[in-house]
């Protein structure tokens, strides 16, 4: 860390006065303050910011007098640049910058926040993959009816700005799959300030368990008086905004009137007629809630390790910026047209067939473009300086490249696809680039970009022609003084002595760290910094010549000022032009990095065969979970899946810990994902239908960390699924009934399976250690019993058998989850190992007694009594909800209840309930 130089005392108080006056800031926000060539944070800010981006508090330094100090903590750009990456993309807060104009005139010049990136886009520069997408919802809802949920969302980069109004249930299913479909990185609601609008609450909790950071906005903000007159001038669209169909889409009108003014769009002039309003149909895509992204280890997790175990770093092979975005984008958004994905599959066999195609685009053509959306964010924004036409430009002359590529592809199969999804696109934007290229050729000095100059040419103006010839001049002397430092010190100016512009020294030697002992104790070699990859140094010939050359540039860039301006404005002019080959170039980014993936997995994958939505089975030959092989020392067993309509639609999968049953089930549903996104699957064949979403229940998270219990994220995630399930979903349940009494846990695990079966009768998968559930299959034909096979082989030791697990699935049921045995493998203390395979010997006793003892009752009684106490239960929930009465109140009730109910007390199989 850079040493923060001293403010002068009457500064440190004026400022310490101005800062402590400011307005408190809420905890998810962090100012920060720009001095300059460094940047400082005080308060509570430093502390968190010396945590965060130092690992520790030594760093925070007092400003002022004891008995008036303020923490403080200083950052390098560098530093700063670091934190701010952190900050909105992992940590999900937000951003205050301040700067002064004179002494202790302070005022905040940018924000950022993890959907609003605007401000900082040049000092995040272009390494995050993720589109900053911001949304936000208003929502009409009354307790009898279905909840009416309208959203706005922008992303700023691309300029897009998307609507949708849709019917919810009481959990917000369809608004979590909406988040999760979007990417969405942060959500405006409107402010409840006591906290008591119970959906509002919801919301809010929906966006906290995907992720998404919260902004709370003031009801005004959302009202859409003014929406038809801002949406006019922001549009690209000549008409009226008042014409367009998405304007009657009332509570998504106030959404997006609370973004706009959220975003600032319409302070911004280069904002006027560059936004595109689409409406978003929630139904083209597969929906996924927050517990299958979780399962299905969609995005890289902050706790994972290798680049492999998420499936975006597994698929990311991208060679650009938006390339990788949009595979972001596609993992989310699983397409539900057949015709659609067979096209994506027929691009990615085109260049898994074509070994050479995929490797040219990979290695020479794609890795070589920039990020166009950003770019042509610049030129809009009139921030784009002539580097960035000379950018635009090379992209321009690289597009023949790839065109001439598609044009080699021989099989006819592939060429009719690849030619209308890229080459005759391609085409049609190097054609209309051809000006822009011949307007950089004949303007820009392009010889001088070897030295990463760019300037004009000098023969445009005599004046720069004067210039250039100096600063040629210039130039020949300062490697003349090169030649001659090199000899005086015998160092081989090619290869350990380097003349550079250093970007805080200007032009100055380099010296390796090694040889850098040649120029110390030597007065006539100034020496100015130690860095990683040297020593910096400097003579008195060569700082003078520095200063001329430096001021030579600074006229030579003066007298060129306008006619760079007239160039990057011809050049913003194509902006149109740049944002539709980005799309092109992304979507052909994220096919090659399907091919690519797919043939060098360890066994390679395969093309999918698809059914029609509610058609077909799944039959899946020799499945792999495609993380889970890459992961090293691993040697991954295979197996088959079938669900079949009528004999397998339900799968219940039992067996011994740490067994595989987890991965079996989530490897179907990322295969499911990875087909209907366009990718090749980890199958010897593949037979799938199309699932109009992915449901899952699995491990609880993080819940508790949010005041959730265990047993009630099971129940809110199972909830979720129960009601947002169709006939065409497939369902992931990964143990259920944990968090409560064994009795409790199977009744509800039965009951949901039943449920499941009976009434959603979609394909679903259950891995449990509630082996009575397995008997499901006596009354469904439809449910199939799986287990997960463990060889038992006795040892010499007396009651002692070794347990080999196989990880093969096979038909069947397994009775016994050898969690012990798992105890033994981890080295648990033999005394403790023992006296658990006491008790369990104990209660396998007691549990043979008492079924021994446990009458068995017709199938009559159990279907009445079932009856008569959901009928029952049904009464109990209508005469206690929303009464406010206490627990103690509700439990008499329910005595109450169960005391008049003549017929539930006679009923056999309900008195042996309540004998329990």
């Amino acid at each position: 860390m850079s040493s923060r130089p001293d403010l002068k005392v009457e500064d440190e108080v004026s400022f310490i006065r101005f800062f402590r006056a400011l307005p408190a800031s809420s905890s998810e926000t962090i100012r920060i303050f720009e001095r300059g060539d460094y940047y400082t944070a005080h308060g509570d800010d430093a502390n968190f910011i010396a945590k965060t981006a130092y690992k520790s508090t030594s760093v925070v330094k007092q400003l002022g007098k004891a008995d008036n100090s303020l923490a403080s903590v200083t950052m390098t750009p560098t530093v700063y640049r670091n934190f701010l990456r952190e900050a909105l993309f992992k940590l999900g807060i937000r951003i205050e910058i301040w700067a002064t104009t004179s002494r202790m005139n302070w005022k905040m010049v940018k924000q950022a926040s993890p959907g609003n990136l605007q401000d900082v886009e040049e000092d995040l520069g272009e390494q995050h993959n993720a589109a900053p997408i911001i949304l936000a919802v208003k929502i009409s809802a009354k307790a009898s009816e279905a909840r009416n949920v309208g959203v706005s969302f922008a992303d700023a980069t691309v300029r897009e700005l998307g609507v949708s109004e849709f019917l919810d249930n009481d959990l917000y299913s369809n608004f979590e799959s909406l988040l999760i479909q979007l990417g969405v990185k942060e959500c405006l609601v409107q402010t409840d300030g006591q906290k008591k609008d119970v959906e509002l609450a919801k919301l809010r909790s929906i966006a906290d368990n995907c992720g998404v950071a919260i902004s709370e906005r003031p009801a005004a903000d959302f009202g859409t008086k003014d929406i038809e007159q801002d949406l006019t001038r922001l549009l690209r669209d000549e008409r009226s905004a008042g014409t367009l169909p998405q304007t009657d889409l009332k509570l998504a009108m106030g959404s997006a009137a609370s973004l706009i003014k959220y975003l600032g769009l319409l302070s911004d002039p280069s904002n006027f007629g560059q936004y595109q309003l689409f409406q978003h149909d929630l139904s083209q895509y597969m929906k996924l809630d927050a517990a299958a992204l979780r399962a299905l280890n969609l995005m890289p997790g902050p706790r994972d390790g290798a680049k492999t175990m998420s499936l975006f770093g597994l698929l990311n092979h991208c060679k650009t910026a938006v390339g990788g975005r949009l595979l972001a984008q596609w993992l989310k958004q699983p397409l539900m047209n057949r015709d659609d994905i067979q096209r994506r599959h027929q691009l990615v066999e085109a260049f898994v067939m074509d070994t050479e195609l995929r490797q040219t685009m990979q290695e020479e053509h794609l890795r070589s473009i920039p990020d166009l959306y950003r770019l042509a964010k610049r030129f809009q924004r009139k921030q784009a300086t002539l580097e960035d036409v000379v950018r635009a430009y090379q992209v321009a002359i690289r597009i023949p490249g790839f065109i001439g590529s598609f044009e080699g592809v021989i099989d006819e199969q592939y060429r009719d696809p690849l030619d209308a999804e890229y080459t005759s696109k391609l085409i049609e934007y190097s054609n209309s680039m051809i000006k822009l290229q011949e307007m950089v050729e004949t303007t820009v000095d392009l010889d001088a970009m070897d030295r990463h100059e760019f300037i004009i040419k000098p023969e445009f103006d005599e004046s720069l022609r004067i210039i250039r010839k100096r600063l040629d001049k210039l130039r020949r002397e300062m490697d003349a003084e090169h030649r001659r430092v090199g000899d005086d010190l015998d160092q081989d100016v090619d290869k350990k002595l380097f003349l550079e512009n250093h970007r805080v020294h200007g032009w100055c030697f380099r010296l390796t760290r090694t040889e850098a002992g040649c120029i110390r104790n030597k007065s006539k070699y100034q020496e100015c910094s130690t860095q990683k990859n040297g020593v910096y140094f400097t003579t008195s010939a060569m700082q003078n010549l520095r200063r001329e050359n430096d001021q030579l540039s600074e006229n030579y860039n003066r007298t060129q000022s306008g006619l760079v301006s007239e160039v990057v404005g011809v050049a913003a002019s194509y902006c149109p032009v740049f944002e539709k080959l980005a799309a092109v170039l992304s979507h052909l980014d994220v096919i090659v990095s399907f091919a690519h993936v797919s043939v060098h997995a360890p066994t390679s994958y395969v093309r999918p065969t698809l059914h029609l939505r509610g058609e077909g089975d799944v039959v899946l030959k020799e499945a792999r979970h495609p993380c889970m092989e890459m992961q090293d020392d691993v040697q991954f067993i295979t197996n088959d899946v079938s669900l079949v309509r009528g004999s397998s639609e339900f799968l219940i999968i039992t067996g011994p810990n740490m067994g595989g049953k987890s991965t079996y089930i989530r490897q179907i549903g990322v295969i499911a994902l990875m087909a209907q996104i366009g990718c090749f699957v980890p199958c010897a064949e593949a037979e799938l239908t199309l699932f109009d979403s992915i449901l899952a229940r699995v491990g609880a998270s993080d819940s508790q960390l949010k005041g959730v219990s265990t047993f009630m994220a099971e129940m809110l995630e199972t909830a979720n699924i129960l009601k947002s399930a169709t006939s065409e979903s497939l369902i992931i349940i990964d143990e259920l009934g944990r968090g409560t009494s064994t009795y409790d846990g199977f009744g509800l695990a039965w009951a949901i399976s039943e449920h499941i079966v009976k009434e959603i009768k979609c394909f679903a998968m259950f891995a449990t250690h509630f082996h009575e559930l397995t008997a499901l299959i006596e009354e469904y034909p439809q449910v199939q019993n799986l287990h997960v096979v463990a060889h038992i082989g006795e040892t010499g030791a007396r009651d002692r058998r070794e347990v080999t697990l196989l990880y093969k699935v096979e038909e069947g049921v397994c009775d016994q989850s050898f969690g012990i045995h798992v105890a033994e493998l981890v080295r648990f203390p033999t005394k403790v190992v023992n006296m658990a395979k006491r008790k369990a010997d104990e209660l396998e006793d007691f549990s043979t007694k008492h079924e021994a003892n446990t009458i068995k009752h017709s199938k009559q009684d159990v279907e009445e009594g079932s009856a008569l106490l959901k009928a029952m239960l049904v009464q109990w929930k209508q005469e206690t909800e929303g009464k406010g009465m206490s627990k103690k109140d509700q439990v008499q009730k329910m005595r109450d209840l169960v005391k008049s109910n003549a017929g539930l007390l006679d009923n056999p199989f309900f008195q042996s309930i309540k004998a329990l």
